[in-house]
């Protein structure tokens, strides 16, 4: 049974940085990429993050995070991590780490793309 467990959020002041880490198991084999999405209250869940896995790590970004977030992986330890610096209170949400096992062509911030979920880790910014 596959499970994804999100860690690290946090409060921080704007300027500030957090680095949440989603440790997996139970996967049989490596998923086709992972990704982080946030949800803030009233707002849809959005993609933030990903890194695909097949033929070397290709990364993308939500153009809102570019440049102050960061994603990786630690394969030793099925760990992904998302470094986040230069926080905003825009970037204020629930936190969810994803995993995608099957391909169905849509772009990757595409939440109903993502078999596997973790459960959240809160981030909160105060200006």
């Amino acid at each position: 049974q596959v499970q994804l467990v999100e860690s690290g959020g946090g409060s921080v002041q704007a300027g500030g940085s957090l680095r949440l880490s989603c440790t997996s198991s139970g996967f049989t084999r490596d998923p086709y990429s992972m990704a982080w999405f946030r949800q803030a209250p009233g707002s849809e869940r959005e993609g933030v993050a990903t890194i695909y896995f097949i033929g070397g790590y290709t990364y993308y970004f939500n153009e809102s995070v570019k440049a102050r977030f960061t994603i990786s992986r630690d394969k030793s330890t099925n760990t992904l991590y998302l470094q986040m610096n230069g926080l905003k209170p825009d970037d204020s949400a629930m936190y969810y780490c994803a995993a995608k096992t099957t391909v169905f062509g849509a772009p990757w911030w595409t939440s109903s793309e993502y078999s596997h979920w973790g459960r959240g880790t809160q981030v909160a910014v105060s200006s």
